[in-house]
């Protein structure tokens, strides 16, 4: 693993990565600029570059760029090749777990007293919530990242007009 630090992968650094992630096959510069919403080429080029410098993409043979390292990236989590929002994970842990309760409150409905009843309704409520608060922590940490990209990307644009 790479030895630089987490804060060089956030904004378009970011975007870039996670895009050349997701795609899972050779990017270039053209290819990222339309993937990223990048205002051109050679700001894709100069953040694949980036990435290339800190170890976690190299250039094929054909100038593309691969996934070489899997960077530690804050609010996400590598599952398998793919790398996911860690909150969106602990959603889907929880709904899980959620199906898994209302199947045992239908097999214990009509046996069971009702404090049990009453005691699992609430144990599905409070699983609810934290599937809801989950996944609306997705979604803001989603949305920082995309302003957080453009906010970026709108700086680099002023600074190069000027």
């Amino acid at each position: 693993m790479p030895n630089a630090i987490n804060e060089e992968l956030e904004g378009i650094t970011l975007s870039v990565y996670l895009y050349a992630v997701r795609k899972g096959k050779p990017v270039g510069p053209r290819d990222v600029m339309k993937g990223a919403n990048l205002s051109s080429p050679s700001v894709a080029y100069r953040h694949l570059q980036k990435l290339e410098d800190l170890g976690y993409l190299q250039k094929n043979n054909y100038g593309e760029y691969v996934t070489k390292d899997k960077a530690r990236v804050r609010g996400y989590i590598w599952i398998g090749r793919r790398i996911l929002p860690k909150m969106l994970v602990y959603a889907l842990i929880f709904m899980s777990i959620l199906i898994i309760e209302l199947i045992v409150l239908a097999l214990h409905y009509s046996v069971e007293n009702y404090m049990f009843k009453v005691f699992f309704l609430l144990l599905i409520l409070i699983t609810g919530l934290a599937i809801a608060v989950f996944t609306v922590e997705a979604l803001l940490h989603q949305k920082r990242t995309r302003l957080t990209s453009q906010a970026e990307q709108t700086q680099h644009s002023n600074m190069t007009n000027t």
